[in-house]
């Protein structure tokens, strides 16, 4: 069925909820997330400390981000490169194209990946098409730029069809 394209694997409220304990019980040990709403709000120029402190404890479980934005490359070069991590930028979402490079840069199957967004038709859609299990966050701020406001107006409509036939889908602390 169609919506199920739409349909995340898990829904968490925050990325920065996630830990390495709940992705390696899952077999999950490489992470692609989105940058803007997801990691930070969209219009924040740099990275914050919880970011820091987030990525900082995956690097020390030896659990690898890569970062897929649809943003510019300068946008997303100036945050990745302050934490020294992999992006890649323009990626034109939900094409699979960028989240097929970034399972190439983390040389992992895809059924060892998550993909973290904000977002379901770039972030889910793309990661279902793709057979990424995916995990869809609250976004960090309720404003967006003007291309993601109109995405949001028809995410809100399937979002609730998938979320009618699917009542099991809720936002948790963790992935369970």
């Amino acid at each position: 069925m169609f919506l199920n394209y739409f349909k995340p694997t898990w829904m968490v409220e925050s990325v920065y909820q996630l830990t390495p304990e709940q992705l390696k019980k899952r077999h999950i040990s490489g992470i692609i997330t989105d940058l803007d709403n997801t990691l930070i709000a969209w219009d924040s120029l740099d990275g914050t400390p919880e970011m820091a402190k987030w990525l900082q404890t995956m690097t020390d479980a030896d659990i690898p981000v890569v970062i897929v934005s649809n943003n510019s490359k300068k946008r997303v070069q100036r945050v990745a490169d302050n934490f020294g991590i992999h992006y890649l930028a323009v990626a034109k979402k939900p094409s699979r194209r960028g989240m097929r490079k970034a399972l190439e840069i983390l040389k992992m199957p895809k059924d060892d990946v998550v993909m973290v967004g904000d977002q379901l038709l770039t972030d889910i859609f793309g990661a279902n098409r793709l057979g990424l299990r995916s995990i869809l966050v609250k976004p960090i701020v309720q404003s967006d730029g003007i291309i993601t406001t109109f995405n949001r107006n028809i995410e809100l409509k399937i979002y609730k069809r998938v979320r009618r036939r699917n009542p099991e889908l809720k936002w948790r602390k963790m992935i369970d």
